[in-house]
């Protein structure tokens, strides 16, 4: 059986993975969403090419912060001595 501070960087190293894995689909998932819905509507109305394309930009850049967060939950996680 582990001492307690092993089992605790154990549990700490897993939440970080789960965390940084969790993010990570999340982000991937709701860019490809996004992406895919972009598209579609510049099909549909090629006169709001230049608008659709900044409105998805500025979207996917605040999802991917999402990912961004993640990471650094994760590594706070790792390097933080409890």
């Amino acid at each position: 059986m582990p001492d307690s501070a092993t089992l605790i960087h154990m549990v700490m190293a897993f939440s970080a993975a789960i965390c940084i894995a969790i993010g990570s689909a999340g982000a991937a998932l709701a860019q490809g969403r996004a992406v895919g819905s972009a598209c579609e509507s510049m099909a549909r109305q090629p006169e709001l090419l230049g608008e659709l394309r900044m409105t998805m930009i500025i979207g996917l850049a605040m999802i991917e912060s999402l990912g961004i967060y993640c990471l650094l939950v994760s590594l706070i996680l790792l390097f933080v001595k409890w």
